[in-house]
């Protein structure tokens, strides 16, 4: 784990998100999956390979639009168990003895990418890392030279309403603490990105009934706050909440910051004497003759 991690996230609660099992992707994963496949319309690259990480969290049907968009592109899906691996094969890849399977490009589950991608694609997965940078390190690690990444995650004006709402019943916080834009854009360059591109939106949720909220927020995540309730809650708490929830409006509020950067090639170290080996002077050479795209 790298030495600035989030300080109000609790490593062991993230752990068992990651491994807890995720039956079906909510439905805002989704939407900003739809919103962030069409800042591909940015990028000119065309991936012949590229990286899904986490789509049973992240967005199934993405996978699809992604695919769509580039149907030569083989797919590595990268899935955090094998329980979730076997679970996102049947879902995504296509069986060998259908007929289309044989046209489309190979989709391969794994829990380890070992070939680097041209793309890699992460939604909403950031912002629960324990280790952010860490995942980035990860990421980088995963994309071939000029690559790119894209993802998404929650800003810290998310759950504004229910943050309102614990502090006034005098509550520890509902969540931990969402990183800012600007801060995700200096790790991006500390874990050796280029040209981190950020931006961000806000969406609105609102609902029928207090349980119909709170259903909604056991599919996005959990509390993963250091200092959140240690017992269980009991029912007098719970229904204490759904009162409280329904003496305001039932909205939720999310910001959502989306962002996209590019893998360098690595520098070439120079010091009072230095060593270059003859084919890393000639791929240097060859990668500044190439025209950008």
């Amino acid at each position: 784990m790298s030495k600035q991690t989030p300080p109000t996230i609790d490593p062991i609660a993230a752990q068992r998100w990651q491994q807890a099992p995720a039956n079906e992707s909510p439905w805002l994963h989704e939407e900003v999956a739809q919103r962030m496949q069409e800042r591909l319309e940015w990028i000119k690259v065309q991936p012949a390979n590229w990286v899904h990480w986490q789509p049973l969290r992240g967005g199934l049907q993405a996978h699809g639009l992604i695919t769509q968009r580039y149907p030569k592109a083989a797919c590595t899906v990268l899935e955090t168990s094998e329980v979730a691996v076997e679970r996102a094969a049947k879902t995504l890849v296509t069986p060998r003895w259908k007929p289309q399977a044989w046209l489309q490009p190979k989709t391969s589950v794994v829990t380890q990418v070992d070939q680097p991608a041209q793309m890699l694609w992460s939604n909403m997965a950031l912002h629960m890392a324990a280790d952010p940078q860490g995942l980035m390190a990860q990421w980088h690690q995963a994309l071939a030279v000029d690559g790119f990444l894209m993802f998404s995650c929650l800003g810290p004006d998310t759950l504004k309403e229910l943050q309102t709402l614990y502090k006034s019943l005098g509550w520890p916080a509902p969540a931990h603490e969402f990183t800012d834009m600007h801060d995700w854009g200096d790790m991006l360059m500390g874990a050796g990105f280029a040209e981190p591109v950020m931006d961000v939106e806000r969406i609105t949720l609102t609902f029928e009934t207090p349980e119909r909220l709170l259903q909604e927020l056991r599919g996005l995540g959990r509390n993963l706050h250091t200092g959140r309730f240690a017992a269980l809650r009991g029912r007098g708490w719970h229904r204490q909440l759904l009162q409280a929830l329904a003496q305001q409006p039932l909205q939720l509020s999310f910001e959502v910051i989306y962002g996209h950067a590019f893998k360098p090639a690595p520098r070439l170290s120079v010091s009072a004497h230095s060593e270059i080996s003859l084919d890393s002077m000639r791929a240097s050479l060859a990668r500044g003759r190439g025209k950008a795209v």
